[in-house]
């Protein structure tokens, strides 16, 4: 059986330090797995540690078929730029391991059913139109009226993300949820 070339394109994110890399096949089943330092890469991703080993990359985000790389510095991008690229293709030939999926916190069973609806909507419309720009947004909790996230890949550190989360993400959920206040990032 003959395998399917791998094909890396190199998409521009809202976030000017965020590349993303998008790929002609699905890498992890559902979610996406952050790594923000290179300890944390090293014990769980196998790829990610590769990539963090080029210095100029602080955070790598991997989602179902793409991989966010978030770097220190705009300088020699076209270089860094082909390493990446190298390193992920190097390693998706190889068939090696990508990434141990970590165990994903489930609702809490003291959760709230505005809570757990809020929930929802983040997960089902809000995640998968934020992943198309190489990012992720988790739901925390929903207290007095605050809506906290947490904002991962490209969203980490974007110029858009207040815009995102104030226009977009709290607008939609205030027309299910007067009550709500604020979103805010944690």
């Amino acid at each position: 059986m003959t395998k399917i070339p791998i094909e890396i394109n190199l998409e521009f994110t809202p976030n000017p330090d965020t590349l993303k890399y998008s790929l002609n096949r699905r890498i992890l089943v559902t979610g996406t797995e952050n790594y923000t330092s290179k300890a944390e890469a090293d014990e769980f991703s196998p790829l990610a540690k590769k990539l963090f080993e080029l210095d100029e990359i602080c955070g790598t985000m991997i989602g179902a078929d793409f991989i966010t790389v978030t770097t220190k510095t705009q300088e020699n991008l076209r270089e860094l730029n082909r390493a990446i690229l190298s390193t992920i293709k190097a390693h998706l030939e190889s068939d090696e391991i990508i990434c141990i999926p970590r165990a994903k916190e489930e609702p809490r069973g003291d959760e709230t059913t505005d809570a757990r609806r809020i929930r929802e909507i983040i997960d089902e419309e809000i995640r998968p139109m934020v992943a198309m720009d190489g990012g992720d947004i988790t739901f925390e909790r929903y207290e007095n009226g605050t809506v906290y996230l947490e904002m991962i890949g490209a969203c980490s550190g974007c110029p858009s993300s207040t815009m995102t989360l104030k226009m977009g993400i709290q607008n939609r959920l205030q027309q299910e949820f007067p009550d709500i206040k604020d979103v805010v990032p944690i």
